[in-house]
C-alpha cells in the first residue's frame, strides 16, 4: 500500500513538472527573441552613425582643401589616377565605404487609407475604352521592361566602385572631378541606395567650391527627391548654410525652423537650435 500511494503522488505531480518546463522554456524563447531585436536594432543605429561620420569626414576634407588654399582644379596626377589621361598613378590610400543595409525610415501614416468604392471602380472601368486601356497597359510594361533591363545591365559591385571612387577623388583634393562624377552617378542610378547620397556630396563640393547656389539647388533637388534618405536633414541644415551664405537670412531661418519643429530629438535639431541661436535677431 505504502509504495501504492507513492506512486499514485508521484503520477499526479508529472503533470506540475511538464507544465513548469514549458513555462521555463517559453520565457527562454522569449528572452532569446528580446535579444536578438537588441541586436539588430543596435546593428541598424551603427550602420546609421557609421554613414554620418563618413559624411561628416567628407565635409572636413573638402573645408580643409578650400581654407588651406589647395587647388581645387584637376591636375594631370588626377586626371591619371581616375583614368582620364596618361601617366603614372599616385599611390592614393584605399578607403573602403560601408554599404548601407538599413531600411528607409517609416513615413508618417497619420492620414487613414481609404479604399476606393468597388462599384464606382467598376463603373470607372467599364468606362474605358478596351483598345485604349491595352495601349496604355503595353507601353507601361514597355517602359518597366525598359528600366528592368537597365537595372539588370548595371553590376551592383561596378555601381558601387564608381561610387567610392567619387568620394575618393573629393578626399584627395579633386574637389571639381569628385562633384562631376558625383553629378553623373545620381543622374545616372536614381534609385540606387546610394543616389542621395551622392548627391549630398556634390552639393558639398560645391559649397568648398564657393558656388553657393549650385550647391543649394541641388540640396533642394535631394529633399524634394528623396525625402525619406538618411542624408535630408544634414541637407537641411547644408541648404540653409548656402542660404546664409547667399545672404538669404529669413529663408535659413525657416529651414532652421522647420528641422527643430519637425525633427525634434535629432542631432540636426540640436543643430538648428543653435545656428538659431546665433543667427541676428
Amino acid at each position: 500500500m505504502p509504495a501504492r500511494s507513492v506512486i499514485f503522488r508521484l503520477l499526479a505531480a508529472a503533470p506540475l513538472c511538464v507544465m513548469s518546463a514549458c513555462a521555463s522554456n517559453a520565457a527562454s524563447q522569449a528572452d532569446v527573441g528580446a535579444l536578438r531585436a537588441e541586436v539588430q536594432a543596435l546593428r541598424e543605429t551603427q550602420a546609421r552613425l557609421t554613414e554620418r561620420l563618413q559624411r561628416l569626414e567628407a565635409h572636413d576634407a573638402v573645408e580643409k582643401a578650400r581654407t588651406s588654399g589647395a587647388p581645387a582644379r584637376a591636375t594631370p596626377a588626377d586626371a591619371s589616377a581616375s583614368g582620364d589621361g596618361l601617366g603614372t598613378t599616385p599611390e592614393l590610400a584605399v578607403v573602403k565605404l560601408k554599404p548601407r543595409n538599413e531600411p528607409a525610415p517609416k513615413l508618417p501614416t497619420a492620414v487613414p487609407v481609404v479604399e476606393p468604392d468597388t462599384e464606382q471602380m467598376e463603373m470607372f472601368i467599364s468606362a474605358v475604352p478596351e483598345g485604349a486601356a491595352a495601349a496604355s497597359g503595353g507601353e507601361a510594361a514597355t517602359v518597366v521592361a525598359s528600366r528592368d533591363d537597365d537595372a539588370d545591365a548595371k553590376d551592383p559591385d561596378v555601381l558601387d566602385a564608381e561610387y567610392d571612387k567619387a568620394v575618393s577623388l573629393l578626399r584627395t583634393g579633386n574637389v571639381e572631378g569628385g562633384v562631376e562624377r558625383l553629378r553623373r552617378f545620381a543622374e545616372e542610378n536614381p534609385r540606387h541606395p546610394r543616389a542621395d547620397n551622392a548627391l549630398y556630396f556634390s552639393g558639398l563640393g560645391l559649397i568648398g567650391l564657393s558656388e553657393f547656389k549650385d550647391a543649394a539647388r541641388t540640396f533642394e533637388r535631394l529633399i524634394k527627391t528623396y525625402p525619406a534618405g538618411d542624408a535630408m536633414l544634414d541637407s537641411m541644415l547644408r541648404l540653409a548654410e548656402c542660404r546664409m551664405r547667399l545672404n538669404q537670412a529669413a529663408d535659413a531661418k525657416a529651414l532652421y525652423t522647420r528641422v527643430v519643429t519637425q525633427f525634434p530629438g535629432t542631432a540636426a535639431a540640436t543643430q538648428a537650435e543653435q545656428r538659431l541661436a546665433a543667427l541676428p535677431q
